[in-house]
């Protein structure tokens, strides 16, 4: 149904329910007013993007630390915004879609802060978009209470603080046009969300607070902090209201920390280390650069080996150096009825968890209530009634431009295992992601948009690169689709016949199978399959 507020903007999606609670026309003024003034520079920024990954990949450009901000990095005397009402302390954040259950679930689970995902573990159908947005209005009330399954969910007293991760930069919202074309998707979650709730969560003695996801330099940052500005501008609130903390989770954002934190510094509460969109973005912009880039089974790609521990321990110092909170990476267990697994994988977390609070990191996340406890006692061990480690000034690391990029340390090997996991994950997550959800439990882990990107990339580049299996075998295109049709004849005989896994496999062998590497399986994915699509 096509519903036109005036003769620029234009909504194509269904309005269902309560969705013109969301989709009211100041708001939706609000969100163009934001693109209009915004739409220019953010294609300029992305290519910019396109273009250094090609100057990189084809050897032009060196990635390094940028000479012309040395002075920005040099100057001890600069430091963010002071942590903000409900971000003093952030020991145990969860992770997850925006849907109902989630929502309530999330803001009962014990951690300081709920991150409600809009970006990789939501699938961006319409219903789950202006869904999520009218459960965080009515959650952001107290108004949410439900039954389900014969079960009441309602808010406690004490719930998280929530923070929202509107999409990345690259993603447009297909439903919502402006003089016929698409507004960006992070404009769109971000501008709804802030519209209709800045006010109120102020008021509440919280803020509007974000999570900003797949920034590849600082002045990305910088434009998410003129889009900051105008809208606290434009609804009369006090610059420096908003905090966001970014994710690092691209290989060239890691050489812009201080930068980024610069460009941000009135509106700045942290940073993030994004594991599998790091060693994803690792891929993507080293893909054809040679054997040294190649890397082992993803499961050997921990956050102990050599260049993930200088991205991790460079991120701490640059943080507290400027007065801003570290966050660690994900928790991604997901807790069974089977008590062995379970004492082994908690095991793991818990060990993950204290390597973290040792390094410095003031929290970390999870993406299981089963995991807010194993967590908090990992950072109650360190931090005691102090909300944070920000004197923890970690003097002792020196990272190069060489660590971060020293892929090679990984070690590791490439096993027919490794590959067949990496077919079987993609095809699972994206029949779960193209029938509407983002967060799938996968093998006993919560996987997310991340997991397939990493994983269809790994395939790509042993193609590529002509990589030996630790029996010898060559991995090729050929071995692969033999394996993917024996992949995915199990996953269809586990899953059943009410599947999309024929458009999984479509989408695994144009992404991983072909002479180029797309930049994201879920960009042609969300315009081919989602848009206008039910659910």
């Amino acid at each position: 149904m096509a519903d036109r507020f005036d003769h620029r903007l234009t909504v194509t999606g269904e309005f269902a329910g309560r969705y013109d609670e969301i989709l009211t026309p100041a708001a939706l003024a609000f969100v163009a007013k934001l693109d209009n003034a915004f739409a220019e520079r953010r294609r300029e920024l992305l290519d910019v993007r396109r273009h250094r990954r090609e100057r990189i990949a084809a050897g032009e450009e060196q990635l390094d630390f940028l000479p012309e901000t040395a002075a920005v990095r040099e100057d001890a005397s600069w430091q963010v915004a002071a942590p903000a009402p409900g971000l003093e302390d952030r020991r145990v954040e969860i992770t997850g879609p925006v849907d109902r259950r989630m929502t309530v679930n999330a803001l009962n689970s014990g951690a300081k802060v709920w991150l409600a995902d809009f970006e990789d573990a939501t699938s961006p159908t319409w219903e789950n978009v202006v869904g999520g947005q009218l459960n965080l209005y009515d959650a952001i009330r107290r108004d949410i209470d439900f039954e389900s399954g014969g079960k009441r969910y309602t808010i406690g007293e004490d719930p998280a603080t929530p923070v929202v991760r509107p999409r990345g930069w690259h993603l447009v919202e297909k439903h919502v046009r402006i003089d016929g074309r698409p507004v960006s998707a992070s404009l769109f979650d971000f501008g709804l969300y802030f519209f209709h709730n800045a006010k109120r969560l102020v008021a509440k003695g919280l803020g509007p607070y974000f999570y900003l996801p797949k920034l590849e330099s600082h002045h990305e940052a910088r434009l998410w902090n003129d889009v900051f500005r105008t809208a606290q501008r434009e609804i009369g609130l006090p610059q420096g209201t908003i905090r966001a903390t970014v994710l690092i989770e691209t290989i060239t954002a890691a050489f812009e920390m201080d930068e980024i934190l610069y460009e941000l510094r009135e509106h700045a509460a942290g940073l993030n280390a994004g594991r599998w969109d790091y060693i994803f973005s690792m891929i993507k912009t080293f893909g054809d650069a040679g054997a040294d880039f190649v890397l082992p089974d993803r499961a050997d790609v921990t956050m102990t080996v050599p260049f993930m521990r200088a991205y991790t321990e460079r991120l701490v110092q640059t943080c507290h150096r400027r007065g801003a909170h570290a966050i660690g990476g994900m928790a991604a267990f997901v807790p069974s009825k089977d008590p062995e697994a379970n004492a082994v994988a908690l095991e793991k977390v818990r060990q993950d968890k204290q390597r973290e609070a040792a390094d410095g990191f003031d929290g970390s996340w999870v993406a299981h209530p089963g995991l807010v406890g194993t967590c908090r006692e990992a950072f109650d061990a360190v931090l005691g009634d102090e909300p944070n480690q920000l004197a923890v000034l970690r003097d002792d690391v020196a990272v190069t431009a060489a660590d971060l990029l020293d892929v090679a340390s990984a070690g590791g090997e490439v096993t027919e295992e490794g590959v067949r996991g990496n077919i079987n994950v993609t095809l699972r997550y994206l029949d779960a992601w193209l029938r509407g959800t983002g967060a799938a439990a996968i093998h006993g882990l919560m996987e997310d948009a991340a997991t397939a990107e990493i994983a269809r990339c790994q395939v790509w580049q042993w193609i590529r690169h002509d990589t030996k299996l630790t029996d010898g075998t060559v991995v090729t295109r050929e071995l692969v689709t033999e394996w993917l049709d024996e992949e995915l004849a199990a996953v269809r005989a586990d899953l059943g016949d009410e599947t999309r896994l024929s458009d999984a496999r479509e989408l695994f062998v144009e992404t991983a199978l072909g002479e180029k590497l797309p930049g994201f399986v879920t960009t042609g994915a969300y315009a081919r399959y989602l848009t206008n699509a039910t659910v």
